[in-house]
């Protein structure tokens, strides 16, 4: 059996993007450093994010029925540190600047991409929810991507961003 040491090493090795998924139900707020997100379908275009059973913004998620994906951009790495400490949780959007979304979920400026998404299923996998959203609106910025690889943040050797 795999424990979950060598599990996480082995993840490691997998490079990802780093997004900040938010979500917003009445006035609260709340949002969390994830790297655990992907596209799943074009027509109609979905995606999915994973949310530990312990998290705050899981909670958030479920009961707003709808969250946004920020994919940060490069020179974000400060606010993913920020959404990722479990040091003042509940203080993570002071000083933030954000916008809000068609489904109300906050929208963090300055993101490389922006998915904002109604909750289109939930699905319990081990410690962690899968939540499926179908994209109501997206936002794109041309800049280079936040990476995360072997434990740290990284560069992409090269960066093209094309219009479509």
């Amino acid at each position: 059996m795999v424990t979950s040491d060598e599990f996480r090493e082995a993840m490691g090795r997998w490079p990802t993007g780093v997004s900040i998924v938010t979500s917003r139900d009445g006035e609260e707020i709340h949002g969390m450093t994830v790297s655990d997100f992907s596209g799943v379908s074009l027509s109609p275009p979905l995606v999915l994010v994973c949310a530990s059973h312990d998290s705050i913004t899981r909670g958030v998620i479920a009961a707003s029925r709808c969250f946004a994906v920020n994919v940060l951009a490069a020179n974000q790495r400060e606010l993913s540190n920020r959404f990722a400490s479990k040091k003042d949780e509940h203080r993570r959007f002071e000083g933030v600047a954000f916008g809000e979304g068609v489904t109300g979920a906050p929208l963090l400026d300055d993101a490389a991409a922006i998915f904002d998404c109604r909750l289109h299923a939930t699905f319990e996998a081990g410690d962690h929810d899968i939540y499926v959203g179908a994209v109501e609106s997206v936002r794109l910025r041309d800049c280079e991507p936040l990476v995360y690889f072997g434990g740290s943040y990284d560069r992409l050797a090269s960066h093209t961003v094309s219009e479509a």
